[in-house]
């Protein structure tokens, strides 16, 4: 048997060479699909938001950083309540709320209320969601513009 200047044959003597299957594993098109993924999720991640309309209060308050999803309650100019984007009954709020969480009574939930309804709506909202025994109850706000504080 002699070496092939030409890849993974050999000769069988005659100058004809025989190849063997090459076993490596290209991973050229592997690379390539996960890139694609990568670029669709970095794109459609921001979008991925409450699609509620609420229009948040402002507030002086600091931002809260946590890395964990919290689970988002709405209530809208018109009153209805949302968990995440369904709007849900404020008699069922608190039995979805255990359905949706497994009893997990410490994840953390977020209720936005619109600036235009009743503050005593959105306290009706927490205190059920309190006695559902959740107890990482906050609000949202919006932060104020920095041009109008300055002055």
């Amino acid at each position: 048997m002699s070496a092939s200047p030409f890849g993974n044959g050999y000769s069988n003597g005659s100058g004809r060479y025989k190849y063997s299957r090459m076993s490596e594993i290209n991973v050229t098109p592997f690379v390539d699909v996960m890139l694609v993924l990568l670029i669709v999720f970095m794109v459609t991640a921001p979008l991925m938001t409450v699609g509620v309309p609420v229009d948040l209060p402002k507030t002086k308050a600091a931002t809260i950083t946590d890395t964990e999803e919290p689970l988002v309650i709405s209530v809208d100019a018109e009153g209805v309540i949302y968990v995440q984007d369904t709007p849900v009954p404020l008699e069922k709020l608190a039995a979805r709320l255990v359905a949706i969480t497994g009893l997990n009574p410490e994840i953390r939930i977020f209720v936005r209320g619109d600036k235009s309804i009743d503050y005593g709506t959105v306290m009706t909202v927490m205190g059920r969601v309190n006695a559902a025994g959740f107890k990482k109850v906050s609000l949202l706000a919006k932060l104020p513009d920095q041009g109008r504080m300055a002055k």
